[in-house]
């Protein structure tokens, strides 16, 4: 339904309840017509605030400014610091057991939790039968995949990740069989599942929120370089490669460096101990911090003069580069997956082999020895930024994929119903 009526004859408020707006119009034929906002189930596997969640939330927000008056029911696996960005967003936050596929617990997931499945596919099939458009964030949401397919034309996927081996081949049959409309926050990860072209499927880059403009470059070479990696503590984000780098350095060049690590792993405790352990070494002890997770890491961005990104695998696109860029930072990725889309390798950043901590240390010796070579770096990441990677770029590719949908709804008995069209 618009909300442009200046055409058409004069509508009327019939009804206000919690759900969605309805209106009342009378047709040429003088006949009564109801017209409702669409209902939109919006389903995420997580519920902390890191890349995906984050992204979640933007996409949900741009549904909402697409279509203003549909009824937005927002699932998730458990309550979490997610709910707060999403309670101002959605008409409804509910809390239930997706079925989800996870690396961590697989093996219990294929014996116990097949008994869990049957009613998770229940409640998928019944959501689907009540909304006209559910959309599904990542590919590990196996419940409502499977059942997709039973509804066509009513799913979109989005997809955040770049999975490897056994798992993108799972992941891969799962898309194929749900049939779902799918997007992908990047080439590469488009690339990577390699669909067949009869599968209908769009790349369009997360729309991420930034500050209103980018905070000022203060490095000039006479104090300490600031590096930030932010991001889960894990083998694949790659903490080690950057503390190789760094060990590598001479120690007149790398005591002219100071690391910010932000971020925590997910339910492992060893890897944690053993980050604190290398930090707390002779050669790292004093140059490097490590710090939580922060929900909130603007000041972060703004302390650092370079954010270093040095994932080992493909990143499916690179969150923190895209929010380094927004506050004006340079970004030091490494070449592979969708960091390569984002950032312009010696214009707006660096993109270095991924897994090589010698290249990575040779990087930043250049980038030590001639601060004036990348003044400029910042100013153009905020630029590219903005045309490429800001909530209103993607916004507007948001709402032409749901605008279609707008049309047909469901009425009360859950059959198709068309919106009335006026002259």
């Amino acid at each position: 339904m618009t909300s442009d009526h200046s055409e058409g004859p004069p509508l009327a408020v019939v009804g206000e309840t919690q759900g969605p707006l309805c209106l009342r119009g009378t047709g040429r034929a003088g006949k009564v017509g109801v017209v409702r906002g669409m209902r939109i189930a919006c389903v995420h596997q997580g519920y902390e605030l890191y890349g995906s969640d984050r992204c979640f939330v933007e996409t949900v927000r741009a549904i909402r400014a697409a279509q203003p008056a549909a009824e937005i029911t927002v699932v998730l696996p458990r309550r979490g610091p997610i709910v707060a960005l999403l309670e101002g967003v959605a008409t409804r936050i509910v809390f239930e057991p997706l079925w989800i596929l996870r690396r961590r617990g697989f093996a219990r997931l294929m014996t116990l939790g097949l008994l869990r499945l049957p009613g998770a596919l229940l409640r998928a099939a019944r959501r689907f039968a009540t909304h006209d458009l559910v959309y599904i964030n990542t590919t590990v949401v196996a419940d409502h995949l499977v059942v997709a397919r039973f509804f066509p034309g009513r799913a979109i996927l989005h997809a955040h990740e770049i999975p490897e081996g056994l798992v993108r081949a799972v992941l891969r049959t799962l898309l194929r069989f749900s049939r779902a409309e799918i997007v992908f926050n990047s080439r590469a990860t488009r690339a990577a599942f390699a669909l067949p072209p009869a599968q209908q499927t769009h790349v369009i880059y997360n729309g991420i929120a930034g500050p209103a403009e980018a905070a000022p470059t203060t490095y000039d070479g006479s104090r300490p370089l600031r590096l930030l990696m932010l991001g889960r503590v894990s083998r694949i984000k790659g903490q080690d490669v950057l503390l190789d780098a760094i060990d590598a350095l001479p120690e007149p060049v790398r005591s002219r460096l100071e690391l910010r690590i932000v971020g925590s792993a997910f339910e492992d405790e060893a890897r944690e101990r053993a980050l604190a352990e290398r930090i707390a070494g002779p050669s790292l002890r004093g140059r490097v911090a490590w710090m939580p997770f922060d929900p909130d890491p603007g000041h972060h961005y703004r302390w650092a003069d370079i954010v270093v990104v040095p994932s080992r695998l493909p990143e499916s696109l690179g969150r923190v580069a895209i929010e380094a860029m927004a506050h004006g930072r340079p970004a030091l990725v490494s070449a592979i997956g969708g960091l390569v889309e984002v950032i312009e390798d010696g214009r707006s950043g660096w993109a270095v082999p991924p897994d090589r901590p010698e290249a990575l240390a040779d990087t930043l010796s250049r980038i030590l020895a001639d601060p004036a070579a990348w003044r400029g770096f910042g100013a153009a990441g905020r630029a590219r930024y903005e045309a490429v990677f800001s909530e209103a770029a993607a916004a507007e590719a948001i709402a032409a994929l749901v605008a279609p949908r707008a049309g047909t709804v469901l009425d009360a008995a859950g059959s198709s119903a068309r919106s009335p069209v006026y002259p």
